[in-house]
């Protein structure tokens, strides 16, 4: 009986210290799923840029020296430091990812622009030609018409692609990361 209470604390004894100080590694896939292990070498290669250690909660922090009082900073120093900010959102995502997105939209942002302007000068076109059409059949002047209003309809829907892109880039960007718990500089434009 002595044995075996001997046996169980010796296990816990044991099995406590293995545990104590584990480092654990930390990464995200692509479809966002989180995953933990403790042996660097299982995290998969195109993960291993944004993996994290995370040490053991149990870790107590590390010890002052005895005779020492502890350091302290002058409260003047410690106002002026800058929260450290995470190096990945809540779901993994990293600053690379944010700022790509920014590229993202400001490549759509162009595209739009350019495709609205081309549509505008479409328009104008169409308007002189129908201008000009004033003594032609009306057959030819209602197909000028209606070409007209196909020309005017794509260039309002390349100025709601314009519109959309100039909201994310201004405000809705930004408003995805303050709900990921991103770095806001992340998606400030440069």
């Amino acid at each position: 009986m002595r044995k075996g209470w001997i046996v169980v604390l010796v296990g816990l004894i044991v099995g406590s210290s293995l545990a104590y100080g584990q480092t654990t590694y930390r990464w995200v896939d692509e479809k966002g799923s989180v995953h933990f292990t403790d042996d660097p070498t299982g995290i998969p290669e195109k993960y291993q840029v944004q993996e994290r250690k995370e040490k053991s909660p149990s870790e107590p922090p590390p010890a002052v020296p005895k005779g020492q009082p502890p350091v302290r900073k002058p409260a003047a120093q410690v106002e002026k430091e800058e929260p450290v900010r995470p190096e990945t959102d809540a779901l993994g995502r990293g600053e690379d990812w944010w700022r790509g997105q920014v590229v993202s939209w400001q490549e759509k942002l162009a595209a739009a622009q350019k495709n609205y302007q081309s549509a505008n000068a479409a328009v104008k076109e169409k308007q002189q030609e129908l201008e000009q059409a004033k003594f032609k059949p009306n057959s030819f002047q209602r197909k000028l018409r209606g070409e007209l209003k196909d020309l005017q309809d794509k260039a309002s829907e390349y100025a709601k692609q314009v519109d959309e892109a100039r909201n994310m880039l201004d405000r809705g960007l930004a408003k995805q990361a303050e709900e990921y718990l991103a770095d806001p500089n992340w998606v400030r434009s440069r």
